[in-house]
């Protein structure tokens, strides 16, 4: 078998957020400030997938992320593959999952829920991790992730 080129350039030390759906890829780079960033960062959009068909890749040099920076991550993006590149070589892959509360993340979309009227943080709690059902702390409003808005 031939071996194919890398479509996208390989990365010394970083991030690489695989498995991104192309119809999200836009989200999470706006969910995770990549505008400002000062490093290198490779974008791959409308890549070949085996597993998806179609996907998009994210490679971001001399950066590794922060468990909150993840858990905002995986409201839009919920079945992304996290890896870890240090020397060119994989040092960790895996999967980002949803945490059982989002705290700050998205917004309620019940127009009466007090964090709509007053200053303060959102507080959503997990309902079903597999439909994406999230409940809010304050209101009991549940929405599901397809739908929600980011703070």
């Amino acid at each position: 078998m031939k071996r194919q080129e890398l479509i996208v350039s390989a990365l010394d030390h970083g991030t690489v957020i695989d498995h991104i759906p192309c119809d999200r890829l836009f989200e999470v780079i706006n969910l995770l400030h990549l505008d400002q960033m000062t490093s290198k960062v490779t974008i791959g959009f409308n890549l070949k997938s085996h597993k998806m068909g179609t996907k998009s890749i994210i490679k971001i040099a001399d950066k590794f992320f922060t468990d909150e920076e993840l858990n905002q991550l995986s409201v839009v993006a919920p079945d992304v593959t996290l890896v870890i590149i240090r020397d060119y070589e994989v040092v960790e892959k895996r999967p980002v999952s949803l945490p059982a509360e989002l705290r700050g993340i998205v917004h309620c979309d019940n127009p009466k829920c007090i964090t709509n009227n007053e200053p303060m943080q959102t507080l959503f709690h997990v309902v079903d991790k597999r439909q994406g059902t999230i409940r809010c702390h304050y209101c009991n409003h549940e929405q599901e992730l397809k739908q929600v808005k980011l703070v």
